[in-house]
């Protein structure tokens, strides 16, 4: 076997309808469009989710929910996550570009620090936000909280 003699299997593959080739072909004439209407003209295009004047799913389905427009979304960071990134790190400061460089938050994140979990180390951190838990369990070490 070599690449001169590779063909798909057999019944595999179909030759496609050539439509509007004249009468003799079969599907000259109207070229499968029926007669007259939108949808035989060119540059016809049906809407999208266009479901034959039947009401569409999008406006059988009833609204629902609500976006706030004054809401801010943090990247959480809980104290477990410190902890570790102190002992392997061996950081006593932890700001927002330790967060960055360990791609536990984007540049322009905002970061919340969580209270899950324990924190030995001392350490001081900065973020935009913090759990009361979180502010409560660094500075009972003697760690300190910057809020930015």
């Amino acid at each position: 076997m070599n690449l001169s003699n590779l063909k798909p299997a057999k019944g595999s593959t179909k030759n496609r309808k050539r439509i509007g080739r004249g009468e003799g072909s079969g599907r000259g004439d109207t070229a499968t469009k029926g007669h007259k209407g939108a949808q035989s003209r060119s540059g016809y295009s049906r809407k999208a989710g266009f479901e034959g004047g039947q009401m569409s799913l999008v406006r059988r389905l009833p609204k629902f929910g609500f976006n706030s427009p004054n809401r801010i979304e943090y990247n959480a960071v809980n104290l477990d996550v410190l902890q570790k990134l102190a002992e392997e790190k061996g950081l006593e400061t932890i700001d927002l570009q330790v967060f960055v460089d360990n791609g536990l938050a984007k540049r322009k994140d905002l970061v919340k620090v969580l209270g899950r979990g324990t924190l030995t180390a001392k350490l001081e951190v900065t973020a935009h936000a913090f759990s009361a838990s979180a502010v409560k369990a660094i500075e009972s070490i003697g760690g300190k909280v910057n809020k930015i």
